[in-house]
């Protein structure tokens, strides 16, 4: 695919509106079913006893994240800053496609999800979230008498 470095060309303008109208009709995803192109990528999971979300945030100052859980959403929210150089200086910026800005990604969590049990953790760029089951959810085998 041939791309320009400079803003005049048509087609590299077209291709740019084109990737952003669809990030825009791009829906969040649930535990069943995924949507591309969201801001932070995620990875959902599970074991018979946890949920395991990451959520791959690189570059995002840990103090701006922000994980809620209710009514069995769970929504990762935050911002991240912009590495460009300010407007008011004379750097050319020809190709941005990293993401930057406020975000919030949402995910519908199954009905034995354990709101009272909730870990997040960020290391290197990636947040892991563990939601553990509920016990009484949990398979247990019935001793017959």
């Amino acid at each position: 695919m041939y791309r320009s470095l400079f803003p005049r060309d048509v087609f590299a303008e077209m291709d740019r509106l084109q990737r952003e109208m669809q990030q825009a009709f791009d829906l969040s995803p649930t535990i069943r079913g995924f949507a591309r192109n969201g801001f932070p990528a995620l990875n959902v999971g599970g074991t018979p006893k946890t949920i395991e979300i990451y959520a791959f945030a690189p570059g995002v100052d840990p103090g701006s994240l922000e994980v809620q859980l209710e009514r069995g959403l769970l929504s990762v929210a935050g911002e991240r800053k912009s590495s460009l150089p300010a407007p008011d200086t004379k750097a050319a910026v020809h190709i941005n496609e990293r993401f930057e800005g406020r975000f919030r990604r949402v995910i519908t969590l199954p009905e034995d999800a354990d709101p009272e049990q909730v870990e997040a953790r960020l290391s290197d760029g990636v947040l892991r979230i563990t939601v553990q089951r509920r016990a009484s959810a949990q398979p247990r085998r019935i001793e017959i008498h």
